[in-house]
């Protein structure tokens, strides 16, 4: 049996973002936009980031493919392991975004923080649960028909500056 090594780690986590990336890409037809893999200036990305007449979300995605997951305020358990803090880092990435995101446009730019499990058995949410939207691959279709956040104009507005490099990487 082949030995697991970093590379099978960041692949499997590829193909999740790659099938959650594909979810969201279906919104565009109601008016979203999507930027995958954003870098961030201390390493790392936001796997997604999703900006619409509903407002603007980064999603972070994890590919937990026949897995039991338990999601609490700020920790997860993947098959009763030890805890993982998905949902304090999720929270971390938005208020990243929205500082560069308000350092660029010209209004506020509140920014909520989404977290994706691609592939999981059982995701049992905690009722406390509130601060991270938390979905199935195929249920990031709810966030869809929200609206009433940003104008078109203001969706345009944060699009263009999100999708420049530089404003992500100037710290």
């Amino acid at each position: 049996m082949r030995r697991q090594t970093e590379w099978d780690s960041w692949f499997k986590g590829l193909a999740g973002e790659r099938i959650a990336g594909g979810e969201l890409n279906r919104l565009t037809a109601h008016g979203w936009r999507v930027l995958h893999s954003i870098p961030l200036t201390r390493g790392g990305d936001i796997d997604h980031l999703l900006i619409g007449p509903g407002g603007v979300f980064t999603v972070n995605t994890k590919n937990l493919r026949g897995k039991s997951v338990w999601i609490g305020d700020d920790m997860v358990k993947v098959d009763h392991g030890p805890p993982k803090p998905y949902p304090a880092k999720s929270r971390a990435e938005a208020k990243h975004a929205r500082g560069v995101l308000e350092r660029h446009c010209p209004f506020p730019v509140d920014v909520e923080p989404v977290l994706v499990f691609v592939g999981a058995n059982e995701l049992p949410k905690e009722a406390t649960q509130l601060q991270v939207r938390v979905y199935r691959e195929r249920e990031v279709a709810a966030l869809g028909p929200l609206t009433g956040r940003l104008t078109p104009d203001q969706v345009d507005a944060v699009y263009a500056v999100a999708r420049h490099r530089r404003a992500w990487l100037t710290p």
